[in-house]
Parts: C-alpha cells; sequence; structure tokens
C-alpha cells in the first residue's frame, strides 16, 4: 500500500477512510523474520539501551519494560499542541514507514495506528521537542505513549484521557512483542506530516498568487504579452511554462488586457512622443511568470521528497527479510524534510513579497497613475480607506524576511553527543508553517485590494470569467469601501474563505 500526499488530503479533509489490510501480511513476515532473527543475537533497541547507553545490555527480563521505557521516558514535548490535521497526518506518514516492512512490528500496532486515524483520535503532541535527527524521537513518544493507552488524545472536541476513548471503541492498547517502544518513536513522521499539511496550503496559496496576476494586470490594463507562450517558453523553466500557461487560461475573456500589436506595433496608432500607459508594466506584474515559476518548481520538487518520505523505512535499525539480515544506519535523520521546508520557506517568502508590491502598486497613485490613494473613494483627507492595511502586509511581510533564513543550517550537538548533527526538520517544517499562514494574510488584503481597485476603474464588467468570479466572491464577504470602518472582521473572513476554498 502507497501513502500519498494526494491519500491524506483526502483523508484529512474529505471524509476518507485508510484501509492497511494489504500491507498486513508484509508486515507480519517481518515481525516473524526479526522474532527468530533475534533470539541469539545484540541488536540495538532490542537488547541494548538507546542512544549513548547503546553500550549497555539489557537483561532478558526487562526487554519489555525497556520498550515501555523509551516511550514514557521521552513524552517530554513542551509548547502549543499541533494541529489536529498535523498530528492525523504524522500518524499516516508513520503508517507509511510500517508499511515498508522494515521495521520488525507486529502488525496489531499498524492496524490500532490506522484505527486511531480513522477514529479522529489525535494524541497531544507538543510543538517543541524534536531536534529531528533519530528522527522526531519525542513527538513521536507523544504518538506512542497514546497508542499504550496512556497520555490524552483530542476526540470529538475536547481533550480527553485515551484509556477512556479507546475503552469506549473497544480498541486494545498497543502491547510489546519486540520493539514497538523504539519503532513507534523513531522516525522523519512528524516533520513528514507537517509538511504535507504546509505542502497542500501552499500549493493553494500559489494558485491565489497566480490568478492575482492576471487580475492586476487586468487593473493595470497591461499589455498581454509578458504571459505570451513564446516568450516564456524560450525562458525554458518548467515552472515559468505552466506558471505562464496557468495566466493565459485564467485570462481568457478579459476586455482589459491590451495587445501590443494592436496599439504599439500598429504605425496609425504609435506616432505620440510619450506615451502615457506605460510600455512595459511594472516588474510585480510583467515578471509574475519569472517570480512564480520557481516557487512552482520549488512546490513540485518538495512534493516529490514529501512523497519518497511517506513511503521510507525511517526506521533504526531496519530489519530486512530479503536479505535475512538486520541493518544499523540513520535512516531516521530528517535532512530531506528539513531542507525541502525551508526551500519551501524561503520560495513562499518570495511569493509573500510579490504580493505585498503588487499591493503597493494599487495603493501608490503616484506610480499607478490609474486609482486614487489607498484605493480611497471617500473624501481625500477625511478617508483613509486602504492606508492602514498596507502597514499589516508590510509587517507581515517583513516578517517573513526575517523567518527566511534556512534553518537546516542550524544543528545544535546533543545526547551527549551522540547526535553530533541533526536536521531540526521539525522545527522548519513549524517556521514554514507560519510563513504560509502570513502569506495568507498578505494575500487576503490583496484581494480585498484588488475588489476595491476593480471597484474604483469600474471594469468589473471587463474581468476575465476567472477574475470576474473572484471579484464576485469578495464582494459577497465584503462591501465596497466608502466610508471608513474596521477591517479586522473582513479580512478575517475572506482569509478564512481563500484559505478553505479551492481558487475559483
Amino acid at each position: 500500500m502507497k501513502i500519498d500526499i494526494d491519500l491524506i488530503r483526502d483523508v484529512l479533509y474529505k471524509g476518507a477512510t485508510l484501509s492497511v489490510e494489504d500491507g498486513l501480511p508484509a508486515v507480519k513476515d517481518c515481525y516473524r523474520f526479526l522474532e527468530s532473527f533475534a533470539r541469539d543475537k545484540v541488536i540495538y533497541g532490542i537488547n541494548t539501551g538507546f542512544g549513548p547507553m547503546a553500550q549497555w545490555r539489557v537483561d532478558d527480563r526487562y526487554l519489555k519494560e525497556l520498550q515501555y521505557n523509551i516511550i514514557r521516558s521521552h513524552s517530554t514535548g513542551m509548547g502549543e499542541p499541533l494541529d489536529d490535521d498535523d498530528v492525523v497526518a504524522a500518524m499516516m506518514a508513520r503508517l507509511g514507514s510500517f508499511l515498508q516492512a522494515k521495521s520488525g512490528i507486529h502488525p496489531e500496532t499498524v492496524k490500532l495506528l490506522a484505527a486511531f486515524v480513522n477514529h479522529r483520535i489525535v494524541p497531544f503532541i507538543p510543538q517543541h521537542g524534536s531536534v529531528g535527527a533519530s528522527g522526531d524521537l519525542v513527538q513521536l513518544a507523544h504518538i506512542a505513549l497514546c497508542l499504550i493507552g496512556e497520555g490524552k488524545v483530542h476526540y470529538q472536541g475536547s481533550w480527553q484521557p485515551t484509556g477512556e476513548v479507546l475503552k469506549r471503541l473497544g480498541l486494545r492498547p498497543m502491547q510489546i512483542h519486540i520493539r514497538e517502544g523504539l519503532s513507534t518513536t523513531n522516525g522523519t513522521s512528524v516533520m513528514t506530516g507537517i509538511s504535507v499539511v504546509n505542502q497542500l496550503s501552499a500549493e493553494r496559496l500559489l494558485d491565489y498568487a497566480v490568478l492575482a496576476a492576471v487580475w492586476m494586470n487586468e487593473i493595470a490594463s497591461s499589455f498581454d504579452d509578458w504571459m505570451s507562450a513564446p516568450l516564456n517558453e524560450y525562458r525554458r523553466h518548467t515552472g515559468q511554462r505552466v506558471m505562464a500557461e496557468r495566466m493565459r487560461q485564467l485570462a481568457q475573456g478579459s476586455r482589459c488586457l491590451q495587445q501590443r500589436e494592436h496599439e504599439l506595433y500598429d504605425p496609425q496608432k504609435n506616432h505620440a512622443g510619450y506615451f502615457e500607459h506605460k510600455v512595459q508594466a511594472y516588474y510585480s506584474l510583467r515578471c509574475t511568470p519569472q517570480i512564480l515559476g520557481p516557487v512552482y518548481d520549488t512546490l513540485q520538487q518538495a512534493r516529490t521528497i514529501i512523497n519518497e518520505e511517506l513511503n521510507a523505512a525511517s526506521d533504526n535499525p531496519i530489519v530486512d527479510p530479503a536479505t535475512r539480515n538486520v541493518y544499523h544506519g540513520g535512516n531516521f535523520h530528517g535532512d530531506y524534510i528539513s531542507l525541502e521546508e525551508d526551500k519551501v520557506k524561503i520560495a513562499t517568502v518570495r511569493l509573500v513579497m510579490t504580493a505585498e508590491r503588487q499591493l503597493n502598486y494599487l495603493f501608490h497613485d503616484r506610480i499607478n497613475g490609474i486609482l486614487p490613494p489607498f484605493l480611497n473613494m471617500g473624501t481625500l483627507g477625511l478617508n483613509y480607506a486602504m492606508q492602514a492595511c498596507q502597514f499589516t502586509a508590510t509587517s507581515t511581510t517583513a516578517e517573513c524576511q526575517t523567518l527566511a533564513m534556512p534553518n537546516y543550517v542550524h544543528s545544535i550537538p546533543n545526547n551527549n553527543d551522540n547526535q553530533d548533527i541533526v536536521s531540526m526538520g521539525t522545527n522548519t517544517a513549524l517556521l514554514c508553517r507560519r510563513v504560509i499562514n502570513n502569506g495568507w494574510q498578505v494575500m487576503s488584503i490583496l484581494y480585498m485590494a484588488l475588489a476595491q481597485a476593480t471597484d474604483c476603474l469600474n471594469i468589473q464588467d471587463s474581468l476575465a470569467p476567472a477574475t470576474r468570479q473572484a471579484y464576485d466572491t469578495i464582494r459577497q464577504l465584503c462591501p465596497t469601501i466608502k466610508e471608513d470602518l474596521p477591517f479586522y472582521d473582513d479580512l478575517v473572513r475572506i482569509e478564512q474563505h481563500i484559505k478553505n476554498t479551492p481558487t475559483w
């Protein structure tokens, strides 16, 4: 069975359920192999201590206790709990690793974890605790704690003792057979789960940025060759070509965009010594295929890496029935996810910066030359329209720029220097989340401004059908601004709508 981003999306947002039955025979075979292989051998985490304590052999009398100890002792996270979607995605990522049949766990653990997903039993996982090296030890321990019937879970809208929820649902807590404690705590599943939710949100944010690019150029009455096929094909990059193609599709039916060949290339019309209409639009308008193209490429690469990680054996040691061996290594190291989430974060910052510059174009009458200051449809001097909205957008963008510093390069040795270089992957994913959420706030202000600019010019009937639908939706969420009123509720309504609705 394969677990991927689209399956997780369907479980999180479309009511799909998860079935692991097809993968259980291989899991069972791996468990049986480990059961026989481990009888007369020293294997890390089965009959040794963990981490720097691996040099000490654990007496056979205490092997089950050893597995419980790693779960309980590592449940040390702090901070606000992760969102439910992050935790469900993390549990599905852990299932993706288990279903590779390289962990040696009992099939009942896989079935129980799938039941947690399907019943939406959400373990309490604090945001802080992972260094992303032996994977997400601390945060996965919080999941494992709930699997053994301890800790607390978010279920049906409230935090409840795990044991009580399991009892009501007729679910038996996880039993320790050989290495369930280590396997459930060892791997990259939390950072990967957060990254899945980030990916879905960032992809949608990019869709809104593409639509905004078309709408911006309609407002500016730009010449349309900035998104032409030949121009963008000659640059060769996949992302730029895809973005330009999407923009052309969204712009179909627009009566706002101009054709250069009908104006500047027509000798009957191009005799002026000075052209009032800009021959070329500002970069934040006409360079959007070149700016958003790398964002698209970055997200496509991240999607590939995340899907690979969802179906990766990120445990240690790796139990391999095929070669009849157990391999010790570092598949739990989170570098792949950490680096990708930094790239997604940086690309998203660039997207947000572009949106903020587009806002500045709309608000700055001496730049656009066609709109009142700050899209003010009231009395200048007495009314202020969207002036203060720019403060919010600019400050939020500035925070994104501060957060753009790569977190992947921040490694602090710990664990008696056993973990002497670490990925900080979960921290990276959470910082990426903050940037994406900031991006939605700036995008919400931009969409309010786009609708207001459309009203200022009275061009709603000339918009492309795609941008007209966007305009109509914004106007259902908030009215045209003519008097000075608090905007924060309107902005939240727009934000919630666009975050949870595909582009028009």
